[in-house]
């Protein structure tokens, strides 16, 4: 066989369903050399890594998990460009041994591409405990594409794999799977004319584009529409739907063209694979209970309390360290520059290290709440909570898709809003985005933590977890409100693969929290110091003539004019005017809120919750974090919104609803408060 040269660099690209194992396999090879980003202009997480083995250069891109590559999702379209625009060396397939017949429907798309394909047969012990039992050489030369059989957590298959994709990409070998001689006499037809413009045939596979074309793929019809072929294919189409749809009784080539290649692993799967008894798994077991109509939702949010209780106690500690830490920083002398404007500044009681330390000793807490989030994600979970949300959410108009993105919101709302996109109807859509800032985010969790520590001590869990509560229940009851009045119409369809459950390792746990989680110092660095900068500069100018007088005589100051302009508005709820402009700063970033809480107090993060509770009860402070809550998304939010929306109509409205309720609903704390005796 000849064989095709290639440099000491191979690039690989990882393709393969949701939940088929491909995270735990790009970390097997990668070993950390890795760097995680967004794939340009785009807000999915794209993955590079770097694997050496055998003196190559092996680089690895994670490509979106998908179920096809047709071009319907974002994900779809990133995976399929990827592959037909940068031409990896090699394409590894993940395929789930457990799920054979339902994973190689991708596996066809590729091999229609054209391009060098290996496959790693993953989850094959699982395979095993579900009575299947997959002959790998036998699938492999059914195929015609290399077959590794792995199991991804034990690292089993990792360096045949890797012999596989060095072997692939010198022969560079492409295999052709024929769908019956109707399509492929239509397909060569296609191909004959596709190959007269050089242009064309150079850039991309002839087979795979005449394939895409009787199935009316949009994309691939703008890629040869300024061919000047276009109008010889055109023509040959329309002959070959007409002679098709005479042979099949007038279905649709797509659908067709399905069901060929289901016939196609229909096939594959009765020669490949041998099933023996089938016993029910642990996964079989445990769905028992977490899928069931009654036990399902009570599981679900105990779950929650679980996560949000683990958080609060574990972070905890490590929170109070960093307190000191900073403490501990703004008293050392020799650190102050002499000058009493830029001490002030930086180290002073109202100082930049006070507000920026308070925010940043809540590090722990934001690490831990995504280390927990990592779990659920990894082991299966997620998907579940999803599907057990949906029988409800239906009954309200309403898909469970949305629930996807609440929980994502739990996080941040900013990528929350942008995984929306993955809902196909409008209507359900525009409800997901314009609900999901309701959902409490981990920003905000830096300042209910110490408010709640203070104010309810050893119910703080509890107090916080009940806001979450409200921030779910709020979202599900405005949701059906603008469905019914907004977005009358049909509700998003929702069909959802469950993956089985499987013990997450430690190393993905930790990759995934410590890149969601750095991204919490990029803001803090780039956003929170700038707008706690400006409560510095705003409180150290005099109102009436704009002289600079300091920060020490805040009372005076600009900032102190603002609050008490607007204190007469919440003066119901109890606040005085650093609550107010706290806030208001709230809107570039909700972690400014405690971090200028600080600040505007004069204290750090130890002497805070002694001022506070000698200026307010329990009672206001839950209200405050009501409106908090509730109120106006920070700036990127409202942007996400803009975006996703493409409309400031929408946008406007999302703002100007969300200041209203949270008014409304602390105002209904107060009331409802008062009315039970509580002070």
């Amino acid at each position: 066989m000849k064989k095709r040269k290639i440099e000491r660099v191979v690039r690989v690209a990882l393709a393969g369903n949701p939940n088929v194992g491909k995270s735990v396999i790009f970390n097997n090879l990668t070993k950390g050399r890795q760097h995680i980003g967004n794939w340009p202009g785009k807000t999915i997480e794209k993955k590079e890594g770097v694997c050496r083995y055998k003196g190559y250069e092996i680089r690895v891109v994670d490509l979106p998990g998908t179920y096809s590559l047709t071009a319907y999702s974002l994900e779809e379209l990133i995976a399929r460009n990827y592959i037909v625009e940068e031409k990896p060396d090699v394409v590894v397939d993940i395929v789930d041994a457990s799920n054979l017949e339902r994973n190689l429907y991708l596996t066809l798309q590729l091999i229609e591409l054209g391009v060098p394909l290996v496959i790693a047969l993953n989850k094959m012990d699982l395979s095993e405990s579900k009575g299947y039992e997959v002959d790998p050489s036998k699938l492999e030369k059914l195929l015609g594409v290399p077959v590794v059989p792995t199991v991804a957590p034990k690292k089993i298959g990792m360096e045949e794999l890797c012999e596989k994709i060095l072997e692939t990409a010198n022969v560079g070998k492409v295999k052709t799977i024929s769908y019956g001689s109707e399509i492929e006499s239509a397909i060569k037809r296609i191909e004959s004319v596709l190959k007269k413009d050089p242009e064309i045939s150079s850039a991309y596979n002839t087979r795979w584009l005449a394939v895409k074309l009787l199935e009316e793929d949009e994309e691939v019809v703008e890629k040869i529409r300024s061919s000047p072929v276009s109008e010889d294919v055109k023509r040959i189409i329309d002959e070959e739907k007409v002679k098709l749809s005479r042979k099949y009784g007038g279905v649709d080539l797509e659908v067709l063209l399905a069901d060929k290649r289901y016939e196609v692993i229909g096939g594959i799967v009765e020669k490949a694979v041998r099933k023996g008894k089938v016993e029910y798994t642990f996964s079989d077991l445990i769905d028992k209970a977490v899928l069931d109509k009654v036990l399902g939702i009570p599981i679900f949010l105990a779950i929650l309390w679980i996560m949000f209780q683990f958080t609060m106690l574990v972070s905890t500690p490590f929170c109070d360290l960093l307190g000191d830490f900073f403490a501990w920083l703004a008293s050392l002398e020799y650190l102050h520059t002499g000058n009493p404007v830029i001490d002030g500044i930086v180290f002073g009681d109202y100082g930049l290290l006070n507000g920026v330390g308070t925010v940043l000793s809540f590090t722990p807490l934001i690490f831990f709440l995504y280390f927990a989030l990592s779990i659920l994600e990894d082991c299966g979970y997620m998907a579940r909570a999803a599907f057990v949300m949906d029988r409800i959410m239906r009954k309200l108009g309403m898909t469970g898709r949305t629930l996807i993105s609440m929980i994502l919101g739990f996080g941040c709302n900013v990528p929350a809003v942008y995984s929306t996109r993955a809902i196909p109807y409008e209507e359900d859509r525009m409800v997901a985005i314009l609900t999901n800032p309701l959902m409490l985010c981990s920003a905000r969790l830096t300042a209910f933590a110490l408010l709640a520590a203070a104010f309810f001590g050893e119910f703080a869990g509890d107090v916080i977890f009940s806001l979450y509560l409200v921030g779910i229940a709020l979202a599900i009851a405005l949701a059906l409100i603008f469905r019914r009045i907004f977005f009358k119409g049909r509700i998003s369809p929702f069909i959802m693969e469950l993956p089985d459950y499987q013990m997450p390792t430690l190393k993905s746990v930790i990759i995934h929290m410590w890149w969601r989680g750095s991204l919490f110092f990029k803001k803090v660095f780039f956003v929170i110091v700038l707008g706690l900068l400006a409560i510095q500069i705003l409180g150290s100018i005099e109102w009436r003539t704009f002289r600079w007088i300091g920060v020490e005589k805040i009372e005076s100051s600009v900032l102190a004019a603002i609050g008490e302009f607007l204190r007469p508005l919440f003066t119901p709820l109890g606040w005085d005017w650093r609550l107010v402009v706290a806030a208001i700063f709230g809107f570039v970033a909700k972690e400014i809120v405690i971090g200028a809480t600080a600040m505007l107090y004069g204290a750090g993060e130890e002497e805070l919750p002694v001022i506070l509770l000698s200026l307010y009860t329990p009672l206001e402070i839950y209200a405050y974090m009501i409106f908090i809550l509730v109120y106006v998304p920070c700036i990127a939010t409202v942007a996400a919104i803009r975006q996703e929306t493409g409309s400031w109509k929408w946008t406007l409205f999302a703002v100007l609803y969300e200041v209203v309720l949270a008014y409304l609903l602390a105002g209904a704390v107060m009331f409802i408060g008062y009315g039970l005796g509580f002070r």
